[in-house]
């Protein structure tokens, strides 16, 4: 799928619940404009793979017969926003503590088979073609190798591993390990047989034994917003990004093991700002071509005549939103999607010169931004 002779990658970061609703806002958009149908790749990690795999266990239900899917508030849109009526952090984390044989990550992935994928597996989802469906690529880490582990329609992957197209997993594993945050989530573990492995980057003792059992948690301690794959694959880069933003702490905790929460979120937080600085570099000097909208942009730096919104008090408070896999409004949905929509409207329009007409207004006229 194509613009022209240029192919499109679309990464949608982590964030919980609040880069779903937010990354709903930039699908609406996308599709609006006639360009969801013309994605080659979507990359995702953590809550971004929720809405990923809602919309790739989906996509052949949409109609996209005038351009944009006619029907993509029903198939999509309501499916979403129901399940982010819910919390599910807290009962999928007590039961996980409670039950011996069983982990947090297990029942996460229980309840995106009830209520969302059923006994959907990875390859049923429809297989990528350039004219029909993108490649969805779903990040999580191995905590083993210390490498991306990525899940496509078609394989598993990992640098050190290798490549396997025979492993059987379900798109609510799939889901459930993007989205394993540690320590209350993670890990969840996929068995495979070693021998359905082949083209690791270098042979050595105990590689089968890694094949055997691989420990995942989720794909933002790698990558948040899930850029590797896109690199060198697509002729245009475009990245939603809902990612939480680094809070400073007056007092953090200075005990030898309870310090190391704060430790594990800076270290986090550098590899993410480093893979920003170098995406926006690579931008903004032409040597590549995409755009960049994250929930703490200011809207009025893409100078896009007619924006959609301004940046305002409301606004503002958007990047605090937990990132929680937790129940939230109808408002703070309806302000997250419109604010998704917004900066994807101004985005496209102003940095990907993609020439697209301006939106007439956000999607949820009852929550204005």
């Amino acid at each position: 799928m194509t613009i022209g002779n240029r192919t499109i990658g679309l990464a949608l970061s982590g964030g919980g619940f609040r880069a779903t609703l937010f990354g709903l806002g930039s699908l609406w958009r996308l599709n609006d404009a006639g360009l969801l149908r013309k994605i080659d790749r979507i990359t995702s990690v953590s809550g971004g793979s929720i809405l990923a795999g809602i919309l790739a266990h989906r996509w052949t239900k949409l109609d996209f017969a005038g351009g944009g899917a006619g029907n993509f508030v029903e198939v999509i849109v309501d499916p979403v926003q129901s399940f982010c009526r819910r919390t599910i952090d807290i009962g999928a984390g007590l039961k996980g503590i409670v039950t011996p044989f069983k982990t947090a990550g297990d029942y996460l992935s229980d309840l995106y088979a009830k209520d969302l994928f059923g006994d959907a597996m990875l390859r049923d989802l429809p297989a990528a073609s350039k004219e029909q469906v993108p490649r969805f690529i779903f990040y999580a880490t191995n905590m083993q190798t210390g490498r991306s582990f990525r899940f496509r329609q078609d394989i598993v992957a990992d640098y050190v591993l290798g490549v396997s197209g025979t492993v059987e997993v379900s798109l609510a594993d799939v889901v459930a390990a993007s989205s394993a945050f540690p320590p209350i989530f993670s890990p969840i573990i996929l068995k495979t047989k070693p021998e359905s492995w082949e083209n690791p980057d270098k042979e050595f003792p105990g590689l089968n034994k890694l094949r055997r059992r691989i420990v995942l948690a989720d794909g933002g301690v790698y990558d948040n917003m899930g850029l590797e794959s896109l690199w060198g694959n697509v002729d245009i880069v475009l990245v939603s990004d809902a990612g939480a933003p680094f809070k400073i702490d007056p007092k953090p905790f200075e005990d030898d093991l309870l310090q190391l929460g704060r430790v594990r979120d800076i270290l986090i937080d550098q590899t993410r700002s480093l893979r920003k600085r170098w995406l926006m570099s690579e931008l903004e000097s032409g040597r590549y071509h995409g755009a960049y909208w994250g929930i703490g942009t200011a809207i009025n730096e893409y100078k896009a005549p007619g924006a959609l919104a301004k940046d305002n008090a409301l606004t503002a408070t958007l990047e605090s939103i937990p990132t929680r896999l937790c129940r939230f409004s109808e408002k703070d949905q309806g302000h997250l999607i419109n604010w998704g929509y917004a900066l994807a409207d101004a985005a496209l329009r102003s940095r990907a010169n993609l020439s697209l007409p301006k939106a007439a207004h956000c999607p949820i006229v009852k929550y204005p931004i």
